[in-house]
């Protein structure tokens, strides 16, 4: 008889080790050149410690576990009293934390120089990477700043906000430091029309409080510290904050009814609420409410861009990690040349991404002393986030399939990414709700138009694709037939022809080339993998590898 064999396999060959650990900065050549190029070079040393600090195992972990055991809510305590509070597991806690110390937050509004919000940009960009569900706190805590300042009640409000640290206890605000601003504007029957919005406000007598009464239909990180909501008073939609805590130390009514059972973001609760005689205090005038919270709605589509190219930067890593380390057919993965074809596409699709959303970024650093620039980031933002959001989905999908069936199951981090990549494109204006937005952006204003036009033209002459697909755009924005039915053609031809214009200012040459070859072909499909046979694969794919 033959030799008893062990039971399992005798030894594990052709399986890539675990992804290293690394600084997700200093490893990342597109985002730390961009950085200084963009203005926010004195910000070098700090996204140095926040990448060194995230880009390990121990993060990866708590990324896992705070999605694993997802938040719970305890609407009663054991003796039935209404509490209405959101159970997080400890990892998410150790994860904002992290966020927080690091000035993902305020780093934009305490930067002692400019290149604020760029850093901002960099530093979220980092964050999404390790784990995008606090990231939307996150998001609102740094937007609602800029809806705060201007108001009477920014004394009280932006020093908590704006501080360097994270108290996870549900506690009055004057007695805790790092608060977390929220928003909740959406109800049942409107969705992104919040003008159709039932929720009322009613005077209590009190200077500047309102009582509220109504629902919100999504209400994302239901622990902050306070929200920016809307409601309608006489004077129609108008803009409030609510505190979790009322001044007297008590509890306010904020009823959480149920969490969102959500396809990906799910180590950040996302809930139902209801206002049943809410306090809250007016922001701005009445019947501007859309004006008055317009500012942290402008803020919040920055991060939404940025984070799908933070999360196309995430997949290529992953791919051209496995494609190293893998072989089939005798032959490495990544030598392989269809297999070089896609991976060189994900990256330039990565590069191309974070381009643009670096200078948007650096527009937001320049708007509040130009107002070209301002000009620039209102529709400059909102291009952004509908194309890099588009692109993002097949991203991920693409780099799954790049790695096969290991990069399918839950051991992976691919399935979570796959599942965070829709969320982004539908927060803050879904594709249709962007595209008309810039639609009517350009019409009221043309001025900012011609800044986007001005900005693709910078790199005239680098490419003749490039050129023509200039005219053509012009040609296109001159048709005022049908505008709506044309809206995501035109808004995505303006998102191609800036970040090849980019590409050509600031890019390596190969990847300039390869995606002026293919996304300014009149034939492009836009799947990946199609690059010209003479594109320089190795060199782009050298933008994705990670040094071992």
């Amino acid at each position: 008889m033959p030799a008893s064999q062990p039971f399992g396999t005798p030894e594990v060959i052709n399986q890539p080790p675990p992804l290293p650990d690394h600084n997700l900065f200093t490893s990342d050549p597109v985002l730390t050149a961009a950085v200084t190029r963009e203005g926010a070079g004195w910000a070098v040393e700090r996204l140095k410690a926040f990448g060194a600090a995230i880009g390990g195992e121990a993060v990866a972990a708590l990324a896992e576990a705070a999605n694993r055991y997802p938040p719970e809510l305890k609407a009663f305590d054991r003796f039935g009293q209404r509490i209405d509070e959101v159970v997080y597991h400890p990892a998410y806690h150790e994860l904002m934390r992290l966020a927080k110390t690091h000035e993902v937050h305020s780093i934009a509004w305490t930067a002692p120089k400019a290149g604020g919000h760029l850093a901002h940009m960099a530093l979220e960009y980092l964050l999404v990477q390790a784990e995008a569900g606090v990231c939307c706190p996150i998001t609102m805590t740094y937007a609602g700043y800029a809806a705060l300042r201007k108001h009477a009640v920014a004394a009280s409000w932006l020093p908590g906000i704006l501080a360097a640290s994270y108290d996870a206890r549900f506690i009055p605000a004057p007695e805790k430091t790092g608060l977390t601003i929220g928003m909740a504007m959406t109800e049942k029957q409107g969705g992104s029309d919040v003008r159709a919005n039932t929720t009322r406000a009613t005077a209590t007598g009190e200077a500047g409080w309102c009582a509220l009464n109504g629902h919100k239909w999504f209400c994302s990180a239901p622990m902050s510290d306070a929200f920016l909501t809307l409601a309608q008073t006489a004077a129609g939609l108008s803009c409030f904050l609510l505190p979790r805590w009322l001044p007297d130390g008590t509890r306010n009514r904020f009823h959480i009814q149920r969490l969102k059972d959500k396809l990906g973001d799910r180590s950040n609760a996302s809930a139902e609420i209801e206002y049943h005689g809410t306090s809250a205090q007016l922001l701005g005038e009445e019947g501007q409410g859309v004006r008055t919270i317009i500012e942290m709605v402008h803020h919040a589509r920055l991060d939404t861009a940025l984070a799908a190219a933070g999360m196309m930067r995430a997949a290529v890593v992953q791919a051209v990690h496995h494609a190293r380390h893998r072989s089939v057919f005798q032959r490495r993965l990544v030598d392989q040349t269809l297999m070089r074809n896609v991976l060189a596409d994900l990256v330039v699709e990565w590069v191309a991404a974070t381009l643009l959303v670096a200078r948007v970024a650096r527009s937001f650093d320049e708007a509040g002393s130009d107002k070209s620039a301002a000009q620039f980031s209102r529709v400059g933002v909102a291009i952004a986030k509908y194309w890099t959001n588009k692109r993002l989905t097949s991203h991920v999908c693409e780099a799954l399939e790049c790695i096969g069936g290991s990069g399918y199951v839950e051991e992976s981090a691919m399935p979570r990414l796959y599942r965070q990549a829709p969320v982004n494109g539908i927060w803050e204006g879904s594709g249709n709700v962007i595209c008309l937005d810039i639609l009517r952006s350009i019409e009221r204003e043309p001025a900012a138009l011609e800044m986007v036009l001005a900005e693709i033209a910078q790199a005239r002459g680098g490419d003749r694709r490039l050129d023509l697909a200039l005219e053509r755009l012009k040609d296109a924005l001159s048709d005022r037939a049908e505008p709506q039915t044309r809206a995501r053609s035109l808004v995505g031809s303006l998102a191609v022809a800036m970040q090849a214009s980019l590409l050509l200012q600031h890019a390596p040459s190969a990847a300039a080339d390869a995606y002026c070859s293919s996304r300014l072909a009149s034939d492009w499909s836009g799947t990946y993998g199609t690059l010209p046979a003479a594109t320089d694969f190795a060199a782009i794919i050298a933008l994705g590898t990670l040094a071992e």
